[in-house]
């Protein structure tokens, strides 16, 4: 299953070697009230490495974008204490349309009822 986000980009980490590839992370802030910020893994093997070094070219703290990425999970030494380990694994980044932030709630200014008009309302 995948899943998607809006936010803008807080922080982005050094692309590091790891096995036979690499990897970096980086950190969004969906703008919500709770469980805002949210922190995503690339990994690229060997034969793609040149996408994580044109990563931090294109995407730059303060961009708005939108992340789809999946859940993954690893169970550590389940026959000991069953410690589960869960990464978000970021697959796709594209610049979010507008702002890439949800608009915080507007109030839409209503026109005003006279009081000598008839209501029309069946209710």
């Amino acid at each position: 299953m995948s899943y998607k986000v809006k936010g803008i980009i807080k922080s982005i980490s050094k692309v590091e070697a790891a096995g036979a590839g690499k990897k970096l992370s980086f950190r969004i802030d969906n703008g919500e009230q709770y469980s805002n910020l949210m922190e995503f893994e690339l990994y690229k093997g060997a034969d793609y490495v040149e996408h994580l070094d044109n990563f931090p070219k294109y995407n730059k703290v303060g961009d708005s974008v939108e992340v789809e990425f999946n859940i993954k999970t690893f169970n550590w030494k389940p026959e000991a204490d069953n410690k589960i380990f869960t990464s978000l694994s970021c697959w796709k980044v594209e610049k979010a349309k507008g702002d890439g932030v949800p608009a915080p709630f507007e109030q839409i200014p209503t026109s005003e009822v006279k009081a000598d008009e008839p209501n029309d309302l069946p209710f």
